[in-house]
């Protein structure tokens, strides 16, 4: 097959793709950008050649991201938030056959590591807002907004074993830490609050110990084998 530039990956091989960001959490406002994202099948004769595919695009549309399906499916697997999230995205722009799969395949994902990947990547956010108050400063609210979310995103994940994007009625007062009318100490307590409730959760949590490895091997596998043939 012709040479295939990454940006022809993502507007011709694309199986799955959604809006992300506030968008998708219920948080935009005025003037919101809209993220895209997405996950591209590209075809296996590419991976017989010295130059693979590569593992993400950026583009080529503004605020558009977009990964190969197999390596989605590795950081879906090692639990990381922004894989997770953008597999249960209420705004799902387009989804074929090979998409509507990795959509089936959600809870096969899903599992106890959620509370570690989660409550780090939380922690290294927090970390950051702490130095821009000591700086001396105000933290940047929209990041504290969207840490807050992400902490009772896990929180309520480790509970029910359902992971939700939209905030629903947490809107209002998520918006209100963006705006800056909530002031930082009560925005620390709240998040220190949210972290001993995730791992608390944690210890009754209905997800299992480990995602499901094996199935989604097998699906990837029979993806992968089917667009070899298709190529024959």
């Amino acid at each position: 097959m012709p040479p295939t530039t990454p940006e022809t990956l993502v507007r011709e091989h694309t199986v799955y793709a959604c809006v992300m960001g506030s968008r998708a959490f219920g948080l935009a406002t005025e003037g919101s950008d809209t993220d895209r994202r997405g996950v591209f099948l590209a075809p296996t004769p590419l991976f017989w050649r010295f130059e693979k595919p590569p593992a993400h695009v950026e583009g080529p549309a503004e605020e558009q991201f977009g990964w190969k399906l197999e390596h989605f499916c590795e950081l879906a697997l090692r639990a990381n938030p922004n894989i997770l999230e953008c597999l249960h995205s209420p705004l799902v722009e387009y989804a074929d056959a090979t998409g509507r799969e990795l959509l089936e395949l959600r809870d096969a994902f899903l599992s106890r590591r959620v509370h570690e990947s989660f409550t780090r990547y939380a922690l290294g956010r927090r970390r950051k807002l702490e130095a821009e108050v000591r700086a001396p400063g105000a933290p940047r609210w929209k990041h504290a907004m969207h840490l807050l979310r992400l902490l009772t995103s896990v929180r309520d994940l480790l509970r029910t074993g359902t992971l939700t994007v939209d905030v629903g009625d947490r809107r209002g007062p998520l918006l209100a830490v963006r705006r800056g009318e909530v002031p930082w100490p009560r925005c620390e307590t709240w998040m220190t609050r949210l972290a001993g409730e995730a791992e608390e959760a944690l210890v009754r949590s209905p997800l299992p110990a480990e995602p499901d490895r094996r199935r989604v091997e097998d699906f990837l596998f029979r993806t992968r084998r089917t667009s070899a043939l298709s190529y024959g």
